[in-house]
């Protein structure tokens, strides 16, 4: 009876987990789907084809895919060191360093992007992807610094030492011994980064200006149109990206995984 509830119980988490994807493969792949038909009366996929034929989509996900790439390499190279060091050492002021770097994760994400507006304006990067690049970085780099932190508070110095000792280079420890160490963590580090890049509408608007157009961006006009096949196909393209990122990180951490076993 356990087993049953316990079954049961997921397989209704399941679904709802589910049902907004199948909903906006319904809307997506149909027509004349009215009130009280369970189901579209007509399946067809001229509403998905008509959406992936405009520039405007292709465009949007390429320059959101563009930013997202970026900001997660740049997260990860102005993280990687702050995050060593506030995982590996104890120093006086070490909390308020923290408390610095998870600020914009706690002051409103409107305050930040007028303030951004207001500076970009000033310098000329108001409207350009390196302006809205760099306004990203700030909600990535904390969970950025935060994963890598984490994974250094367990991290043994003594592999490089050795390394080092051995005759091995700082560079070639760093990128034999760091990097290999850390891999698993620097793949999730990637993944919080674009997801959280992929994702971003406001400061994508206030710091884009109407120039920069990513796909939430496209998804937010045309929710506002009130056509629900073509907000639901703009929905299906916004999940895709994530969902292949999140495989492939689970993928990786699934290999890795396996090399470690084989080695031990």
């Amino acid at each position: 009876m356990k087993y049953l509830t316990t079954s049961s119980l997921r397989l209704i988490l399941y679904l709802i987990l589910i049902a907004p994807f199948l909903l906006f493969v319904a809307y997506a792949f149909s027509t004349r789907w009215f009130f009280p038909h369970p189901f579209p009366i007509e399946w067809t996929v001229f509403t998905f084809q008509r959406v992936l034929d405009d520039t405007r989509t292709i465009s949007s996900m390429a320059q959101g895919l563009w930013i997202a790439l970026l900001v997660s390499v740049l997260s990860l190279i102005l993280g990687f060191p702050a995050a060593r060091v506030l995982g590996l050492r104890r120093f006086r002021g070490r909390h308020l360093v923290w408390m610095l770097f998870f600020l914009p994760t706690i002051i409103p994400p409107l305050a930040i992007g007028m303030g951004l507006n207001i500076l970009f304006l000033q310098i000329g990067l108001a409207g350009t992807i390196p302006g809205v690049v760099l306004a990203h970085i700030i909600p990535t780099l904390p969970y950025t610094i935060f994963t890598l932190s984490s994974a250094f508070a367990r991290f043994d110095e003594n592999y490089e030492f050795q390394a080092l000792a051995l005759g091995a280079s700082p560079i070639q420890t760093f990128f034999k011994v760091t990097l290999r160490l850390m891999a698993p963590s620097l793949v999730v580090a990637i993944l919080f980064a674009f997801l959280i890049s992929w994702s971003q509408y406001l400061l994508t608007l206030l710091i884009g200006g109407g120039q920069i157009i990513t796909l939430p961006i496209l998804l937010f006009s045309a929710a506002s149109g009130g056509n629900p096949s073509t907000i639901a196909t703009l929905s299906l393209l916004f999940i895709a990206p994530p969902v292949l990122v999140i495989v492939a990180t689970a993928r990786s951490l699934n290999r890795h995984g396996n090399e470690i076993r084989e080695q031990y």
